[in-house]
């Protein structure tokens, strides 16, 4: 059996965890069968939300990109009254002024055939998560090694997914470390910037906040970016969807990491090149309204 998760910054609530079916369950009992093919083969989808305020922000919106990404890989999901109803439990009596990592986790189940696996977990926000915001992040671009295009034409590959098999993207963050970056925003192999491992890309440029189009690239769609970019317009700026190359990202007004914890980090950095802060980098984090 693999267990929960133990361990919490002094002085903050426990690390909680829930199971569907069980509800909460205490931190050292078992959660998953060994032969369970979210750890065997990484075979499962989990999604991250913000819990701001005792409530997980755009919960409908993840909800949504896990239905769709269940679907595409041909996983049977529980209906998602169940799921909402096991973010509740956990997330029971959590200090309204703690900001937690709400996070939903659906795997295949075990390997001879059952039930999907489903369970949620609840921890305060990362005190790293919350540093970026407020002091930014360096970033290096990361060759993936493949064109822009390839993955969404790939019919047999689900593209766009919030995968539990995370051996890329941990790879890649290791990467960062060794090289001693922040973050990496991995780039095609025809010249264009796609993604970070745990964030999208969005970048300001003539009064314009711009993202990567998921669709054509295969990249997952971003929540905190979507969002982010259909109230564009209570800032004064436009929004698109463009492909972009590392050397506009240089030249752009200001480029932000957007993620689920995160929020809005501001690239200070990339490949070396120290960058201007941006003047509308607060008026980004207000309207995202996570803490700085």
């Amino acid at each position: 059996m693999v267990r929960s998760p133990v361990g919490h910054t002094s002085g903050s609530p426990s690390a909680r965890i829930a199971v569907l079916g069980r509800g909460p369950v205490p931190a050292r009992d078992p959660v998953l069968r060994a032969d369970d093919l979210g750890v065997l083969h990484g075979d499962g989808l989990f999604e991250t939300m913000h819990l701001r305020d005792g409530r997980p922000w755009l919960r409908d919106e993840h909800l949504a990109r896990l239905v769709a990404a269940a679907t595409a890989v041909e996983l049977a999901l529980p209906p998602t009254a169940a799921l909402v109803d096991l973010l509740d439990e956990v997330r029971k009596g959590w200090p309204a002024q703690v900001e937690g990592a709400l996070r939903l986790v659906c795997t295949r189940g075990p390997e001879a055939g059952g039930p999907p696996t489903v369970y949620a977990t609840l921890a305060e926000v990362p005190a790293t998560s919350r540093a970026t915001r407020r002091d930014g992040i360096a970033v290096a671009t990361l060759p993936l090694g493949v064109p822009a295009a390839a993955r969404a034409g790939l019919t047999w590959l689900p593209a766009g997914v919030k995968s539990t098999s995370y051996a890329v993207n941990s790879a890649a963050r290791r990467w960062a470390r060794r090289t001693g970056v922040d973050d990496v925003l991995w780039t095609s192999s025809d010249g264009y910037a796609l993604e970070g491992p745990t964030a999208s890309v969005v970048w300001l440029t003539a009064g314009t906040l711009c993202t990567v189009p998921a669709a054509g690239t295969g990249i997952l769609p971003g929540t905190t970016a979507a969002w982010l970019l259909a109230h564009a317009a209570e800032l004064g700026l436009d929004a698109a969807e463009r492909m972009v190359a590392p050397a506009e990202l240089h030249a752009a007004d200001g480029v932000w990491f957007t993620s689920s914890l995160r929020g809005a980090a501001e690239v200070h950095t990339l490949d070396g090149v120290r960058r201007a802060r941006c003047p509308r980098t607060p008026d980004v984090q207000a309207l995202l309204g996570f803490p700085v």
